[in-house]
C-alpha cells in the first residue's frame, strides 16, 4: 500500500508564519524531509518516532542532489508511509517542488501541495519594505540568483525588460551573482541610484538588512561580509524601511535567550520571547514523569470529603489531580467544601479553567507566603491535602504539620533531562547568548548537572534571570551570579526582567 505525500512550504523562518495546514501535515507525518531554511522547531510538533531525513542546500554545499531528494520521498512514501516534505518558503516559488511533484505523479504516489509565505514577500514585509506600493511599485518580479556560467550566450534572464520596469525586483539565492545582477541592470538601463536591500535570514530574530544602491551594492556587500542566505530587492520600495520596520523595533530583536524548563512548560515563554522579536533557545531540564497507577492519590479523593483545604502549587499538579477526578468519574463538585490554594496566578488560571477559582493566592508564588496567609487562619481541626512533586520542598508541609493535619501526596516528579549536554555546551561556548532564564530552584541544579559543575563559570559570562527568591537563593549556593530577578515571579515577570535591561 502506497502512503502520500504533503510538499509543505514551512515559510520564510519566524516560526509562526507557517500555516494551519502546513502544522496539520507535520503533525500526522511519518517521515519529514526537511531542507536547510525552514524552521527546526517545527520537527518539536511531529509525532513520537516520526523520522527525520535532513536534505538542507547551501549555496555550492548540497547534502544530497535534487534527483535523489525525489527518490527518498518517493521510496518512503512506497513504504506506505505518510510523507512531509518541509521547503522553506513555498514549494513552489525556486523550491522546486513541481521537480518533486512530476516524480510522484509519474511513480502513481498521491500528493499535495500546501503552499506557504514566500521568503520573496514575507522577507521583505519583515524588512519593513513593502513589495508593491502605488506610490512606488504596481507590480513585482521574482526572479532565481542561480545564474549559469554561459549566460550571455543562452540568456535564461531579460536584462533588459526587467531594467525597464517601474516594479520591485526580488533574487532570491543571488548574493554569489550580486555583481552580475547589478551589472547587467545598469548595462540595460536602471538607474545606478536605484535603492537595493540585501535581507539575510528574513523574518528571524537574526535578521540582518543593509541598505546601498545598485552602483554600490556589490562593494557594500563585500564590505559588510554579507552571506547566503540573502535576499536581494531592487526598487523604490526600499525607501520605506525607515518607516514600516516594524520587527528590528521589537524589543527583545537579536536577543538570545537560554529557556530552561521542561519542554511541556516552556512553551508560554518560548512564544513571548518570539513575539518580542527574541530568539528563545529551549534547553530542557527536567522531564515531568507522572506517577501511573497511583492508588494514593485515588484513595484520598475517595475520602475528600475528610479534608478542609487543597493546596495545587503548579500546573502539573492541577492537571494530574484533576484528570484523575475525571479518571474516576467525578468532577469539581467534590471539591465544594474545600478552600482551594493556588502558589502561583498560572496554576490559579489552571484551576479556573477546570471551573474552580482559588480562594487563596498569595502575594508572592512561593510557598513561604502561602504560609503565611494560612497560619492564621488554620484551626488544629482542619485536614490539608497537598498532591504535588515527589522532590517539592518539605517546607510548607512542615509548617502546616505544627497547626493541623496535613497529607502530602506525591503524583509526579522532576527527573533530569540530559539528552543534550554536548548541545548545551556548544551553545554556551558560542559567544551569542544573552540571557539565561531559571522559573524554578530544580532548573537550576539540573542544569548545573548537565553542563558539570567545572562549567559553572559559563553561566557567569551570562545575564542570569530568576524567577523569584528561592530560584535565586539555589543559584547563588551554586555559586552562580543572578543578574537580575523577577518582581513578580511569574513567566510575565522574567520577561518584564529583560525587557527592563537597558
Amino acid at each position: 500500500m502506497k502512503g502520500k505525500v504533503y510538499l509543505v512550504g514551512a515559510g520564510p523562518g519566524d516560526y509562526k508564519l507557517l500555516t494551519l495546514k502546513g502544522l496539520e501535515c507535520i503533525k500526522k507525518a511519518d517521515v519529514i524531509v526537511y531542507d536547510r531554511l525552514a524552521n527546526k522547531n517545527y520537527l518539536k510538533e511531529a509525532k513520537e518516532n516520526c523520522e527525520f531525513i535532513y536534505v538542507g542546500k547551501a549555496s555550492s554545499n548540497h547534502t544530497l542532489p535534487q534527483e535523489d531528494i525525489n527518490r527518498v520521498i518517493a521510496d518512503k512514501a512506497k513504504e506506505g508511509k505518510i510523507v512531509t516534505r518541509l521547503k522553506g518558503g513555498d514549494p513552489y516559488v525556486f523550491g522546486r517542488g513541481g521537480e518533486e511533484g512530476e516524480l510522484l505523479k509519474e511513480e502513481g504516489i498521491e500528493f499535495e501541495v500546501v503552499p506557504g509565505i514566500t521568503s520573496a514577500i514575507g522577507g521583505l514585509c519583515y524588512a519593513g519594505i513593502p513589495i508593491t506600493h502605488r506610490d512606488y511599485a504596481s507590480s513585482f518580479h521574482v526572479i532565481t540568483g542561480h545564474l549559469r556560467d554561459d549566460d550571455k550566450e543562452n540568456p535564461e534572464i531579460n536584462w533588459n525588460a526587467l531594467a525597464n520596469m517601474n516594479g520591485t525586483l526580488v533574487f532570491l539565492m543571488g548574493v554569489a551573482n550580486l555583481q552580475k545582477i547589478s551589472s547587467n541592470l545598469i548595462k540595460e538601463g536602471k538607474s545606478k541610484d536605484t535603492p537595493v536591500a540585501l535581507i539575510s535570514w528574513a523574518t528571524r530574530s537574526n535578521q540582518r538588512v543593509i541598505t546601498s544602491t545598485l552602483e554600490n551594492v556589490y562593494e557594500t556587500a563585500v564590505r559588510e561580509n554579507v552571506k547566503p542566505p540573502t535576499l536581494i530587492a531592487v526598487g523604490d520600495v526600499v525607501e520605506l524601511r525607515d518607516k514600516l520596520n516594524f520587527f528590528e523595533s521589537k524589543p527583545l530583536f537579536g536577543k538570545n535567550v537560554i529557556v530552561t524548563r521542561s519542554r511541556t512548560q516552556s512553551s508560554s515563554l518560548v512564544s513571548k520571547i518570539s513575539d518580542l522579536g527574541g530568539n528563545p533557545i529551549e534547553v530542557p531540564t527536567i522531564k515531568i514523569e507522572k506517577i501511573e497507577n497511583n492508588i494514593a492519590l485515588e484513595n484520598e479523593i475517595k475520602n475528600i470529603k475528610d479534608y478542609t483545604y487543597l493546596i495545587l502549587t503548579s500546573k502539573n499538579a492541577v492537571d494530574i489531580f484533576f484528570d484523575k477526578l475525571d479518571e474516576m468519574d467525578l468532577d469539581s463538585r467534590v471539591l465544594a467544601n474545600l478552600k482551594v490554594c493556588a502558589i502561583g496566578s498560572a496554576t490559579a488560571k489552571e484551576i479556573k479553567n477546570r471551573g474552580i477559582k482559588a480562594d487563596i493566592i498569595p502575594e508572592k508564588f512561593v510557598a513561604e507566603y502561602l504560609f503565611e496567609e494560612l497560619k492564621d487562619i488554620l484551626k488544629d481541626s482542619d485536614k490539608v491535602l497537598i498532591p504535588r512533586a515527589k522532590n517539592a520542598r518539605d517546607f510548607l508541609v512542615n509548617k502546616i504539620n505544627e497547626i493541623c493535619a496535613v497529607k502530602e501526596v506525591h503524583i509526579y516528579e522532576t527527573v533530569l533531562d540530559d539528552s543534550k549536554k554536548d548541545e548545551v555546551l556548544d551553545i554556551l561556548n558560542s559567544g551569542e547568548v544573552d540571557y539565561i532564564t531559571f522559573a524554578s530552584s530544580s532548573t537550576v541544579t539540573n542544569f548545573v548537572d548537565i553542563i558539570g559543575k567545572e562549567n559553572i563559570d559559563k553561566l557567569n559570562e551570562l545575564k542570569v534571570i530568576s524567577i523569584g527568591p528561592i530560584t535565586t537563593q539555589t543559584a547563588k549556593s551554586l555559586n552562580i551570579n543572578v543578574y537580575n530577578e523577577a518582581e513578580v515571579s511569574t513567566i510575565d515577570g522574567i520577561i518584564n526582567s529583560i525587557m527592563n535591561d537597558k
